[in-house]
């Protein structure tokens, strides 16, 4: 398969003005809780350590343990680093926007918090030359069933599809207000990350018998609404607390590989196992929060990796 650049074509017509621009690389992370960022990365000073597990499997307890594997997490004055060439927009369901180099922090849960863009920002940026963006659209507690409903899948459209689409087109038009060190640039719509599916869980009798379907409406309606018509979709696994899931938890795992080797896709689309990643709830800060795979930043770091790495091979041809 070869490389695969995907222009979209209102947003060139934004920047055409500009004399060789540089391109930036866009990708979209797209999901619910899990994808907002609910890791811990440390504990602030004035928080109760007993109500984090007395910070077992924060990043900062992960670093101090392993100076090799996390060391580009550390700056050289030994806080959390942030690299001059991934960036993250992402506006929270409140409406306030976290925009930035990439780091820690970029969570609904506050500065000491992270999600999967981290590791997933990093992957992506060690591979390509061009800087890169990672439009962050996630907000807890939505289904694809029905609050990221896609046009096609029939029924009302949910109001978080038409939000995901909204804040991709308004984050590649406003580079110059936004992200200034990347005005002018030209947009390249590289990927889509789509990391969710605990909502759909909760609803097993409706959700998830058409989240197969419902996945392949989505992805099929958002290369249509960004005329993409092979952008690349990485699937994550839903990971919650189970290494090996049961009932409805395992359909809906089975639903989203399946919808990941329709076909049609030829090559664009790929499913990625995140089971494996799962940590005990006595190893991690959250004990009793399953559904947030504990809190556990080596899970999050894990995950991030594993859903770059795919985007990568995948826009890489390899």
């Amino acid at each position: 398969m070869h490389a695969i650049a995907v222009i979209v074509p209102l947003l060139v017509a934004l920047t055409a003005c500009a004399s060789a621009p540089r391109t930036v690389k866009v990708f979209v992370l797209a999901g619910q809780s899990n994808m907002e960022g609910p890791a811990v990365a440390d504990l602030d000073p004035a928080w109760n350590r007993a109500d984090y597990n007395d910070g077992k499997g924060t990043l900062a307890r992960l670093a101090a343990g392993d100076q090799t594997g996390y060391a580009h997490l550390i700056d050289a004055n030994g806080g959390w680093a942030k690299r001059d060439d991934v960036f993250v927009h992402y506006r929270l369901e409140d409406g306030v926007l976290r925009c930035g180099p990439l780091g820690v922090g970029f969570s609904p849960h506050g500065p000491h918090h992270f999600g999967p863009e981290l590791q997933c920002g990093h992957e992506l940026g060690d591979a390509f030359e061009e800087p890169v963006l990672l439009v962050k659209t996630a907000w807890g507690g939505k289904s694809l069933y029905r609050d990221f409903r896609p046009p096609s899948a029939g029924g009302v459209v949910g109001p978080y599809y038409n939000k995901l689409v909204e804040q991709v087109r308004d984050a590649c038009a406003n580079l110059a207000r936004d992200l200034p060190g990347l005005a002018g640039a030209r947009v390249e719509l590289a990927g889509l990350v789509w990391y969710q599916g605990w909502n759909d869980g909760c609803e097993p009798r409706v959700a998830v018998p058409e989240y197969q379907a419902n996945l392949a409406h989505l992805i099929r309606d958002l290369r249509r609404e960004f005329d993409a018509p092979a952008l690349p979709v990485v699937i994550g696994e839903l990971t919650g607390p189970w290494v090996t899931a049961e009932g409805e938890w395992a359909a809906l795992r089975a639903a989203q590989a399946a919808a990941a080797a329709l076909p049609e896709w030829r090559g664009s689309v790929v499913f990625v196992p995140t089971h494996e990643f799962v940590r005990k709830a006595e190893d991690s800060p959250h004990p009793g929060h399953g559904h947030h795979e504990f809190g556990n930043a080596e899970t999050y770091v894990l995950v991030g990796r594993a859903l770059g790495a795919a985007m990568v091979a995948l826009v890489s041809g390899r």
